[in-house]
């Protein structure tokens, strides 16, 4: 098999952040069975890491802390969404995907925090860049559509506001940043039970939003003026997540602490990266069986 006139690219690496809801309002339910929301989404800088390279024939690789617990969700094959993106976007432009793939797995699995999402959004960055095909964000979003409501998003890797199922995405330009750590109890946390639990306890949709830019001004009004619907839910099925809520809002320095999408993952904001970072340092050392990680969000990415 002859490779193709890009296969003399040099590999192309692409972090996957970590996509973290700073608040999850549902809205409403739509007759299919898709939830409305209203959501602001901010990255990581730390996550995934995909990389891509001119091959002979497609291949794809998993390694990284969390690349077996991705295998036993049986995550390795033609089901990841890494893969999937590869294949989609190469049908798209006509070309062979002669290409080798390499998924480095540093995020917790179904975990609340965009891991397969991001990382197929990566994918097509990556690809994007490899293959030369200088697809617009535009054009990428209706790709990135095809592989599920969260992947669009993932492409900004910056604030957003979400609404609709993920698809209406506004830019945001927040007027601050802060440290954020994120803190996973590594139990399992299928979104489809949560969203069973949360109708369970008798649903109340949220109120649209009449005025999200100053909501998102500050960390106080944020706090206040938000909540994250499946947080309820969540805690009543995994109470580990009730125990790392309560852990983090202890933290010297926290200014507001939450769940991340349908969980298990849970946040808190502090001033600065490095009362983050003491305060990842307190955690891991008392409960070495949960993941810990310290960053900062906020502002949008350079």
């Amino acid at each position: 098999m002859s490779m193709p006139l890009w296969a003399a690219q040099p590999p192309v690496s692409v972090t996957a952040p970590a996509k973290v809801n700073l608040f999850l309002h549902i809205t409403g339910r739509r007759e299919d069975g898709y939830h409305e929301l209203e959501s602001l989404f901010v990255f990581t800088e730390k996550g995934d890491r995909i990389t891509v390279a001119a091959a002979p024939e497609f291949t794809f690789h998993l390694e990284g802390p969390f690349a077996g617990a991705l295998e036993a969700l049986g995550g390795a094959g033609d089901d990841n969404l890494v893969v999937k993106a590869a294949m989609l976007l190469a049908a798209r432009v006509g070309l062979d995907p002669q290409v080798s793939v390499r998924l480095e797995k540093n995020l917790p699995v179904a975990a609340g925090i965009g891991g397969g999402s991001s990382d197929a959004a990566a994918a097509l960055l990556a690809l994007n860049r490899l293959w030369k095909l200088k697809l617009p964000m535009t054009e990428l979003e209706v790709i990135a559509l095809q592989l599920g409501a969260d992947v669009p998003a993932c492409l900004h890797q910056s604030p957003l506001m979400v609404r609709g199922i993920g698809e209406e995405l506004t830019p945001v330009s927040l007027p601050w940043q802060a440290g954020i750590l994120l803190v996973n109890p590594l139990e399992s946390l299928p979104t489809p039970a949560v969203f069973k639990a949360y109708h369970a306890a008798g649903t109340v949709f949220d109120a649209p939003l009449e005025d999200a830019e100053t909501l998102c001004a500050n960390i106080g009004g944020l706090s206040a003026g938000s909540r994250n619907a499946l947080e309820g839910a969540a805690r009543v099925i995994c109470p580990p997540v009730a125990d790392v809520l309560d852990e983090l809002t202890r933290q010297r320095g926290v200014t507001m602490a939450r769940m991340s999408g349908s969980g298990a993952t849970c946040f808190a904001l502090f001033e600065s990266l490095e009362d983050a970072q003491f305060a990842a340092r307190k955690i891991s050392e008392g409960r070495r069986d949960w993941w810990v990680m310290a960053d900062h969000v906020g502002a949008g990415r350079a």
